[in-house]
């Protein structure tokens, strides 16, 4: 098989990885910025508040997370959002993008344990099915959780049983490789169909998305399983792939030019790309630390700032990350 479809089952197959709930964070396989602070989400959330104060989307917009998981993300918004401007939350509409119905589940519950009758939570199985006028989409390490193919001298690879073997002549896909440079390693696939969805499914909209790379692509394989916070290079011979499928995480480094390209392919105009740390220092995380500083504890205040660094330092996740936002509609 083609080593997309090899990919996407062991992510998204029957079986696969993102198919069932997966603990994030100290009990799982990896953290995410999500999982280390509620100030990301939160900062996200004085941005969108941001956007209607300028008048780029109105007060009833929809707010939908794409890849949410557990929920973190939408759930940490809609707190801040409450905090920030509790009459937002009797206009604004809350969507996750979700294929899975477990996962859906998982999802309302922790909408109804967190927030009671407060919030509606409503869900969509894909973009395609989604036609609001306006919205506000987010989402966090996404793209490196599409399906990829893989080349090497000129060729692509197909996998037998869990062995890789590049040996498929695939001109067009080399095509999408020259154009980034790329002469080995990783090359997504679905990045124009996502993009040309989403702009099909509202019709003036914001998208933020964070997600770790670079503008250009690495000219090696960046390929590799996330195990119980441990990193195992794709094709590290002592590794066995046959029992990691479907129960480790499978990532790579995302190419933002091949991102932006697709969305502005579908009419979309691209914004901006930063690093993290910047991003959220723009949005305002540091006022929102501010704020929290003058209505609690100095303990309090310290557990919360250990969290926020751990988002913004150079040596975490500050600039590894990247924030790339869009925007239709303008």
């Amino acid at each position: 098989m083609k080593f997309s479809d090899y990919m996407a089952a062991w992510l998204y197959g029957p079986e696969g990885y993102y198919a069932s709930y997966k603990a994030i964070g100290k009990e799982g396989d990896f953290y995410t910025s999500v999982s280390t602070s509620k100030f990301f989400g939160g900062t996200i959330a004085r941005h969108f508040i941001n956007l209607i104060d300028e008048g780029f989307l109105p007060p009833d917009t929809t707010v939908c997370e794409i890849g949410a998981h557990h929920g973190y993300f939408l759930a940490d918004m809609v707190e801040f959002i409450y905090t920030l401007r509790p009459e937002l939350l009797k206009t604004v509409k809350f969507v996750i993008i979700e294929r899975f119905e477990a996962l859906r589940e998982q999802q309302r519950s922790y909408f109804r344990d967190s927030f009671g009758d407060a919030v509606d939570l409503s869900h969509f199985a894909s973009l395609d099915a989604m036609r609001v006028p306006t919205a506000f989409f987010v989402a966090n390490e996404i793209f490196d959780a599409f399906p990829c193919e893989l080349i090497h001298q000129g060729k692509a690879a197909r996998v037998e049983g869990h062995e890789v073997i590049f040996d498929v002549e695939a001109p067009r896909l080399l095509e999408t490789a020259a154009r980034y440079h790329k002469e080995r390693g990783e090359i997504a696939v679905g990045y124009e169909a996502f993009a040309a969805s989403m702009a099909a499914a509202a019709e003036r909209f914001e998208f933020v998305s964070f997600d770790y790379g670079e503008i250009a692509a690495r000219p090696d394989v960046s390929l590799r399983i996330y195990a119980k916070h441990e990193v195992f290079p794709f094709f590290d011979e002592t590794i066995d792939r046959g029992a990691l499928f479907g129960k480790s995480d499978l990532t790579y480094d995302v190419t933002f030019e091949h991102v932006k390209d697709a969305y502005e392919a579908a009419g979309v105009r691209f914004v901006e790309l930063k690093a993290q740390a910047t991003a959220l220092v723009n949005m305002g995380i540091l006022e929102l630390l501010e704020m929290l500083r003058a209505n609690v504890e100095e303990k309090l205040y310290k557990q919360e700032l250990e969290k926020v660094k751990m988002l913004i330092m150079p040596e975490f996740l500050g600039e590894r990350f990247k924030m790339i936002r869009f925007r239709k509609g303008e």
